[in-house]
């Protein structure tokens, strides 16, 4: 019997890793880092609305210094979008008044429900902002030019992640309602995720 010799393949050329051309109806790259950073710079403002808005009702109980803790990394999370606003000329979110408002209520209205309600809070909004910062970390893969924004992108998501585990371990899931206030929290946040990045 006679055998047949196979022949061996040459190995596969791999394409170089880096940002993929976008699809038809997707934004461009520069579009998309535009969104990116417009809404991280939304988020955060938002994030630092809400820390505020609890520290004027917990700020003096044991619950003030965990708040405050939270707040100052806000603090220094908005300020660096702040910054890749100014240095990459993207406009802000025109949404910024409303999330001034919103954001300060929502952080009032979950503290005067108590210390638990405050962390539920936490927990809801931290678990849709370290999901999209994951999603946003993903996108920029491989894109060199863009490195530095990925790790800063990485640095804000775990600490976003402590927050939520702050939240946690200070029994938000104890709060009365928790799941229903979790979930209007959380599905509100994404919500305002995908508005703030296109207004």
């Amino acid at each position: 019997m006679k055998r047949t010799e196979t022949k061996s393949r040459p190995p596969k050329s791999r394409r170089p890793r880096g940002p993929r051309p976008p699809l038809p109806g997707e934004p461009s790259r520069e579009e998309l880092l535009a969104r990116i950073v417009r809404v991280d710079h939304a988020g955060e403002f938002g994030a630092q609305q809400i820390y505020a808005g609890q520290l004027a009702v917990l700020g003096d109980t044991e619950a003030g210094p965990v708040i405050k803790h939270m707040a100052e990394q806000e603090d220094a999370h908005l300020a660096a979008f702040e910054e890749e606003l100014v240095a990459r000329r993207v406009r802000p979110s025109a949404l910024i008044p409303f999330w001034r408002v919103a954001g300060y209520a929502l952080g009032v209205g979950t503290a005067l429900m108590g210390r638990r309600a405050a962390m539920a809070c936490t927990v809801a909004v931290e678990e849709a902002i370290v999901e999209h910062y994951e999603q946003q970390a993903a996108a920029l893969e491989g894109d060199a030019d863009n490195a530095e924004l990925k790790a800063k992108i990485e640095r804000f998501c775990a600490e976003e992640e402590e927050h939520r585990d702050i939240g946690i371990e200070h029994e938000a899931e104890k709060t009365v309602g928790y799941r229903l206030l979790y979930s209007a929290i959380n599905r509100g946040s994404k919500a305002a995720i995908w508005v703030a990045t296109r207004v």
